[in-house]
């Protein structure tokens, strides 16, 4: 067996340290996505609950991924070496310094998945990236899952990488989303409800509203959910399970295969 020089593996390992404290991976190492559970989070990857997260966890770790669950501040530092960020409903706020780090993240090209319990804690974030939320759940009148009208499926898809191999995704209580690039829509008989009645009335606004939307900022993107439940357990169908791998694909930049990212063509 052929053996390097000293000089050479020292150098070899001067390499490798300075690639870590720039924070780009070493050669061969899965890309890392950091879960956010530090704003007030019921809902988390280490716990195994109907409503919990941990399934989801588990999909992004079987697509190659490497999977950080993090209770700390967004930071620069916090987010060095991540490639990928999620931020799944959060019930307290970003600070103003962790939303400009998470601005700054995407911008040096990290990959941000932000899916809403509730708006107004991403509510300074989300207007960076140019994406509003609606101000009441909505209302399906079609393709609903079971007998409640805020859970229904959502069949209006764009041609996007995030729906590979599936026609239709369920909701299970979500908001509307507006700016930027919508990726899906609800039928056009969608309403909410704007006067509080708690039924359908022309007083409400009806409509094809969004419920994934895609931003862009500098080099990286944002993908936002209306509705943070679509990868919970419970609720992780066939195809809601695809989501969830077509996302990790996504997140990691690129196809993934063994842990190692094919091509940064999404």
């Amino acid at each position: 067996m052929s053996r390097l020089p000293g000089k050479r593996i020292v150098a070899l390992f001067l390499v490798l340290g300075a690639l870590l404290c720039a924070g780009i991976p070493a050669w061969g190492a899965a890309p890392l996505v950091m879960v956010d559970q530090g704003h007030g989070q019921c809902f988390v990857i280490e716990q195994e609950g109907e409503l919990q997260l941990s399934r989801f966890g588990a999909i992004l770790g079987e697509e190659g991924l490497r999977v950080a669950a993090s209770r700390e501040r967004l930071t620069d530092e916090s987010l060095r070496q991540a490639t990928g960020l999620v931020i799944s409903g959060p019930f307290a706020p970003l600070a103003p310094a962790e939303v400009d780090a998470v601005i700054r993240f995407i911008e040096r090209g990290g990959r941000v998945a932000l899916m809403l319990h509730i708006g107004p804690p991403v509510g300074a974030l989300m207007q960076r990236v140019g994406i509003a939320f609606s101000n009441g759940v909505l209302h399906e009148q079609i393709n609903l899952v079971g007998t409640d009208d805020i859970s229904f499926q959502v069949r209006d898809l764009t041609a996007h990488p995030l729906f590979a191999g599936i026609d239709h995704f369920s909701l299970y209580g979500g908001w509307a989303l507006n700016g930027q690039a919508p990726l899906a829509r609800t039928s056009a008989e969608t309403w909410v409800d704007l006067n509080g009645d708690q039924q359908l009335t022309e007083r409400d606004a009806m409509d094809r509203f969004t419920v994934v939307a895609e931003g862009n900022v500098g080099a990286g993107r944002i993908l936002v959910f209306g509705d943070d439940a679509i990868f919970q357990n419970r609720y992780l169908d066939e195809a809601n399970s695809r989501l969830a791998r077509n996302l990790a694909q996504w997140l990691g930049g690129g196809k993934l295969s063994g842990g190692k990212v094919r091509g940064r063509d999404m």
